[in-house]
């Protein structure tokens, strides 16, 4: 048997608690440390037999990990990306890279030049859901993808704003949950070169955005929809529609939708609907659903990045696709803000 690979988790926040649960229940890997200077993180880490530091210099002092989580705060991400790129250590960073564009390039350009793999925590990649998608559209079956409509939609209660950084600029739902859809339809469709939204806050007033609709142009020719809203009861969206949280209540709905000239397929269901030997509006559909395993897609994550650092595979998300996602999310707030549609460079 091999020996398992040692990972460390920055962070014991909320990812940070679930990324070290997975930790322990994977057999490939072992928990070496905890790092997080709070005394809520050396709790964590006695709890669960690992050891605790309260920074990554008092660990890599210490002792070496195989591998690194980074599950800080977004503001640091870079910073904590660069300690372990500087120490040889591979990473796997919590979504967003970075904070800005030219910082997440600084750390891929660092992670390039000393030959460390650097993933992004993109995990819905992994998500069964999303490879038997992507599997389906890259088949054929659909003939040639033309159009895809994405929703994000649920409602978020008012103690969930009780937080001072929720009600501010960067903290809406563009940021914090549209980002894993656009990765998603990115994986899926293709480069995105240009985007178009409008956003707004009408019913609690906040400085951050409530809702937004985006207009999305892909290098392919293909035109997406999506829309976001953390302030209506709606079961679309993938949390309500995947049953991969199950801390969300899951329903028998769609979250999105792709066409094609030659069939269409509706997320999560894998439900493929195409006329039978004649296309037409006036025919019979027929219609199939793929089958999946379920799997917990952040277990998958973890399993993928000891393959990494085995050297067995590439990362299925790397810092550049981590970037080019954030680069996305970065062209809708400025479109929002302009009115204007923004080409991406």
């Amino acid at each position: 048997m091999e020996r398992k690979v040692k990972l460390a988790v920055l962070g014991a926040g909320l990812i940070g608690k679930r990324h070290i649960q997975h930790v322990l229940a994977e057999p490939q890997a072992e928990l070496l440390a905890v790092v997080d200077p709070m005394q809520l993180g050396q709790q964590i880490a006695q709890e669960s037999g690992a050891k605790w530091f309260p920074s990554f210099t008092a660990m890599i002092n210490t002792d070496r990990p195989d591998g690194i989580i980074v599950a800080t705060p977004n503001q640091i991400h870079v910073a904590n990306g660069l300690e372990a790129i500087a120490a040889g250590v591979p990473a796997l960073i919590e979504k967003p890279i970075a904070d800005n564009i030219a910082d997440g390039e600084k750390l891929i350009g660092a992670a390039q030049a000393a030959g460390i793999p650097l993933l992004v925590g993109h995990h819905r990649r992994h998500n069964p859901i999303i490879q038997k998608a992507k599997k389906i559209i890259d088949s054929g079956e659909l003939g040639r993808v033309l159009v895809a409509n994405a929703m994000f939609w649920l409602f978020k209660p008012d103690d969930y704003f009780n937080i001072d950084w929720r009600r501010q600029a960067g903290a809406g739902p563009v940021f914090l949950n549209l980002i894993h859809d656009v990765d998603n339809l990115r994986y899926l469709l293709g480069d995105i070169v240009a985007v178009q939204a409008r956003e707004s806050h009408i019913v609690r007033s906040n400085v951050v955005e409530e809702t937004a609709v985006i207009l999305m142009e892909f290098a392919s020719g293909l035109l997406a929809t999506a829309s976001v809203s953390d302030t209506v009861v709606a079961p679309w969206s993938w949390e309500m529609t995947t049953g991969e949280n199950p801390a969300y209540p899951k329903t028998e709905e769609a979250c999105y939708l792709i066409g094609g000239s030659h069939g269409s397929l509706s997320i999560p269901s894998l439900d493929v609907w195409k006329n039978g030997t004649k296309r037409s509006l006036w025919e019979p559909f027929e219609t199939h659903r793929v089958e999946f395993e379920h799997e917990d897609p952040l277990a998958l994550q973890i399993q993928q990045f000891c393959k990494v650092i085995r050297g067995e595979e590439p990362p299925l998300v790397t810092g550049r696709d981590g970037l080019n996602t954030l680069n996305v999310i970065m062209a809708i707030k400025q479109s929002a803000d302009s009115g204007e549609r923004i080409v991406l460079g």
